[in-house]
């Protein structure tokens, strides 16, 4: 029996979108995206066709990682709006047969947490083992562990004179998961959601949870199963929610850990691994090396065939960490369009469940920024300060920042012409990108040859066709280096997905016909494959005739 059979779930069927909240629409004219503006956008994500929105924190917190710092899980932070907006917005969306999935960070919390406030009043409060504290060595930290942020993880706090780890800013204490209180406080709060009626969660850098600081283990810890197992158990489990983990470390075979269906931990996880090609090895994000189109082919069609039917994958060019795909990956300029709707091709014809990050259906880019003053992101005002300070030239600095920073993703969504794209009357948190005036949702929609209805017809196509959900995948070795190429094949049928995947002509033969043009992103008609000249960012799926191994 083929896993579907089995193991049917609605999100192995679904496209999610993500919002950043933020960034989306605001509805009160304070310059930030609000639980009100989403509402008011929730006809064209149903326009679009989506199953699902994956939300951002909304929850209480100070804003020190744009939400990402939670000082409370069952409030939602004033700007955005109240837990009745919040209320509305679920059953809104319900009423258009799209999901909402919480963002869930818990990881850590923000350093106002009720619970951190109470921990760090002293050492024998209840609350004190809810968090990492240890005692410092040789009058410095416990262990030479560092922030993801840069810098030490460890923070003295002068009251106990003991330190706490952080494993992002020093205003998100890492929690301590060995203590069962902590996983119960934390298992009773998604329960609190769950009740409210949403779709499921995402969460956030799941994979640190099972840390044991004092060895250095902070990504897969070894009791990290056992305690998605347990959370499965007391939460989400039987309730067929989508429960996607970011793994940064993940190998298919950790993957299949997480997600499957056999072991009740996660849906799926989210891997990076194609994330990384355009970086230096060993080195960091912002050493920059240009993408090898021939490395990429290698990863996906490691993920595709690898996690076979003991787990399920997450499909992603974007997310509100990463740089816009069309600028990062495509050619945001003379061949935006035509890039744009070819990575969208490739990526959702994928066998995994695909997410669409708010602007990608429209092509956003990023944004170019000139001096450091302009730039919002922690992360990369960090990197900023710390490069500077080791003698980098503020050129390659700026330059690395405009390739890879945060911002670039967080930057207002465009949806029209008029003042600040419609995204707010007042003054946006962050500047809108000044090529809001070509790429909005209004011009979008309008041109029936938009990226929007590429998206909108591959999210079509995916209800419709069962070998896209579940199809295997095979990739075209024989093809130019630029050509990304491969099958799906299901009960009999096989389709031919062919991506050029550069600004250049490429050459591409095969000996098969083709009986239908699925999608493409040219005027052109497929039926003989033999000796084809490619156009640049050329895409196209056909069914073919016959397959013979």
């Amino acid at each position: 029996m083929t896993q579907h059979e089995t193991n049917n779930h609605w999100w192995q069927e679904a496209v999610v979108y993500q919002v950043y909240p933020r960034s989306f629409q605001d509805s009160n004219g304070d310059g930030i995206g609000d639980l009100a503006g989403i509402i008011q956008r929730l006809d064209y994500l149903q326009e679009l066709g989506i199953n699902a929105i994956w939300l951002s924190p909304v929850y209480r917190s100070p804003n020190d990682d744009n939400g990402y710092d939670i000082s409370d899980y069952e409030q939602i932070m004033a700007e955005f709006g109240t837990m009745d907006d919040m209320e509305q917005l679920i059953q809104e969306a319900k009423l258009r047969e799209i999901k909402i999935i919480m963002d869930l960070v818990v990881n850590h919390t923000s350093d106002e947490h009720p619970w951190f406030i109470e921990s760090r009043s002293s050492k024998d409060n209840p609350y004190r083992d809810f968090y990492v504290w240890r005692k410092g060595i040789n009058d410095g930290p416990p262990n030479d562990l560092e922030s993801t942020f840069l810098g030490p993880a460890w923070q003295l706090d002068e009251p106990t004179g003991e330190y706490y780890l952080h494993l992002f800013s020093q205003k998100q204490p890492d929690l301590n998961w060995e203590n069962p209180a902590v996983r119960n406080a934390i298992y009773d709060m998604m329960n609190f959601w769950i009740d409210k009626g949403i779709g499921g969660f995402r969460m956030d850098v799941i994979d640190l949870v099972g840390k044991i600081p004092d060895q250095k283990i902070t990504g897969n810890g070894p009791k990290l199963h056992d305690y998605l197992k347990e959370m499965n158990t007391q939460t989400f489990g039987g309730k067929d929610l989508l429960t996607v983990g970011e793994t940064w470390g993940a190998t298919p075979e950790i993957a299949k850990l997480y997600s499957d269906p056999k072991r009740n931990e996660l849906s799926m996880v989210f891997q990076f691994e194609h994330v990384g090609l355009d970086e230096q090895p060993g080195k960091s994000k912002w050493d920059l090396r240009p993408l090898q189109i021939a490395e990429l082919k290698k990863v996906f069609s490691k993920w595709q065939t690898e996690l076979g039917d003991q787990g399920w994958n997450s499909l992603f060019w974007n997310n509100h960490d990463l740089p816009r795909i069309v600028s990062r990956w495509g050619n945001d300029n003379r061949y935006r369009v035509e890039s744009a709707k070819m990575l969208a091709i490739l990526l959702h014809m994928l066998k995994g469940t695909p997410y669409i990050y708010q602007g990608e259906e429209i092509g956003m880019t990023n944004r170019t920024i000139h001096d450091i003053a302009e730039v919002e992101d922690i992360e990369s005002k960090n990197m900023y300060a710390d490069r500077l300070e080791k003698g980098y030239p503020k050129p390659e600095i700026l330059a690395s920042i405009n390739v890879k920073g945060r911002d670039n993703a967080r930057t207002p969504m465009q949806w029209d012409n008029t003042e600040n794209a419609g995204f707010t009357t007042g003054e946006p948190w962050l500047v809108v990108n000044e090529n809001y005036h070509e790429i909005n949702v209004t011009q979008a929609l309008a041109d029936k040859n938009s990226i929007f209805y590429t998206y909108q017809k591959l999210i079509e196509l995916r209800k419709s066709y069962p070998l896209i959900v579940w199809g295997s995948f095979e990739l075209i070795e024989d093809t130019a280096t630029d050509v990304f190429a491969y099958y799906r094949h299901y009960q009999g049928e096989s389709w031919l997905v062919v991506c050029n995947f550069s600004d250049r002509a490429q050459r591409f033969s095969l000996d098969k016909t083709a009986t239908e043009t699925i999608i493409t992103n040219t005027e052109k008609t497929y039926n003989q494959l033999s000796d084809k000249t490619l156009g640049p960012y050329e895409a196209f799926v056909v069914k073919l005739s016959s397959f013979t191994d």
